[in-house]
């Protein structure tokens, strides 16, 4: 059934899923969710300019253009790990509770200078946007980079069974989706299984040394190192500007000696914690041999667009924007390096960390904690915030519709403001009014 479906993609290869962005001459996957039937679309998919839509309900089969299979969302996975099987080029998977995305665009940045290379697009990191991603590789790319997103143990397992990496990155290990992974714990077991599946297949890891909890996880892998001693692959130091954005050096193991003489390599990411990020892409375009020059300029050039360590200034103030998502490591990251931060004038605005279950009130009242003791002053948008900042002195709002309402009545200027949360409290909401 597969191979047929296959034969069926070699002549059309270009995947939808959505009516809404139907290519003409391409397969439509009448995908299910809670509240749509992709079936009951098939029929407008194949008007609009597919050639073949695949189906799991017989009911909508009117003709052979509808391909019928068991499961539509089984037959894309199948399809996606049939193409993986015949490719020969490096397949480089990338997972992590915080960077993931930003680290992908990096070692993406970097190999692009030498290699034609396919990466994740957006946040296309799941059991759907990995299938996606793999069928939209062709004969003229080299190498691949795969974003793999999970909130479950069990799922990177899967991504990994699909997309079958030759090499692996976790970011880090952290506070992340800890209602679904089943606390810290299960996160660990969860991430890393991405490095069990590599071990397995003999695949190689870049591993981010100084990370205690990443080297124990990867102790029986092969692995590339990255880090701040001169025993791994890859060392490197921040070096200190006084401006937002990082400045570092790097060198290999044969020339850690001569590190303070490396070029320091001045980037457009603010945030210390996109440090390790960095030197990881320096790593994996290392390891696959582009010339130094090349990485240092693919690291200088890249500019995040993504509301992920972006730097924005506006008529009056100067916006840090992290407000793709948010969990107690990267808001803990954020504020600590929000507060090295020399200028004056700071306000961070916070938004709720979701998907923390049973940890939710703790985690966010040591976030109040920690901004106290940076005596940071801040907006706190969204109710587990309000809930857990009861009786504190922070200016507190239910959402971001009531935190842009006071600002436009309450407008600060010339400040540096922070501005982090997760992606459901909406916070783009006040950047008009920043």
């Amino acid at each position: 059934m597969i191979e047929q479906l296959y034969q069926h993609f070699l002549k059309h290869p270009f995947v939808c899923t959505d009516t809404r962005d139907i290519q003409t001459n391409s397969i439509f996957f009448a995908l299910k969710g809670a509240n749509f039937d992709g079936n009951k679309f098939a029929e407008q998919a194949l008007n609009s300019g597919s050639v073949i839509a695949v189906i799991d309900d017989p009911e909508y089969k009117k003709d052979e253009r509808f391909f019928l299979v068991k499961d539509v969302l089984t037959a894309l996975q199948d399809l996606a790990n049939h193409h993986r099987k015949q490719l020969s080029i490096p397949v480089i998977g990338i997972t992590g509770s915080n960077g993931k995305t930003t680290s992908k665009e990096l070692v993406n940045s970097v190999l692009s200078k030498k290699h034609k290379v396919l990466a994740t697009k957006g946040n296309l990191n799941n059991h759907i946007g990995v299938p996606l991603t793999l069928l939209s590789i062709t004969k003229e790319h080299e190498m691949a980079i795969i974003e793999m997103g999970a909130n479950h143990q069990g799922e990177i397992a899967q991504l990994c069974a699909i997309a079958e990496p030759d090499f692996g990155i976790i970011t880090n290990i952290g506070k992340a989706h800890l209602e679904g992974f089943g606390g810290i714990e299960g996160v660990k077991k969860g991430k890393s299984e991405i490095y069990r599946y590599l071990q397995d297949k003999k695949g190689k890891v870049f591993v981010h040394g100084d990370d205690e909890i990443l080297a124990e996880l990867a102790f029986n892998n092969d692995k590339i190192t990255y880090g701040t001693k001169k025993l791994y692959d890859i060392v490197g130091a921040i070096v200190n500007t006084g401006t937002e954005f990082i400045s570092f050096q790097w060198a290999t193991r044969y020339t850690a000696s001569s590190l303070k003489n490396a070029p320091v390599v001045a980037t457009q990411l603010v945030g210390i914690y996109n440090y390790h990020n960095l030197l990881c892409a320096a790593c994996v375009g290392n390891y696959f041999k582009v010339e130094d020059e090349l990485i240092n300029q693919a690291l200088a050039e890249y500019t995040p667009s993504n509301n992920r360590s972006q730097l924005q200034k506006t008529a009056n103030n100067t916006l840090i924007l992290d407000y793709y998502n948010a969990n107690p490591t990267s808001m803990t990251a954020a504020i600590e390096n929000f507060a090295n931060l020399k200028q004056e004038n700071k306000v961070a605005i916070l938004g709720d960390m979701l998907e923390l279950g049973e940890e939710s009130q703790k985690e966010h009242k040591a976030i109040i904690q920690l901004l106290k003791q940076k005596n940071i002053q801040a907006l706190l948008v969204g109710p587990l915030f309000c809930n857990a900042g009861n009786g504190s002195t922070f200016q507190l709002f239910a959402n971001s519709d009531d935190a842009n309402t006071y600002l436009q009545s309450n407008p600060i200027k010339s400040a540096t403001i922070l501005v982090k949360g997760s992606r459901g409290i909406k916070l783009e909401k006040v950047l008009n009014t920043l």
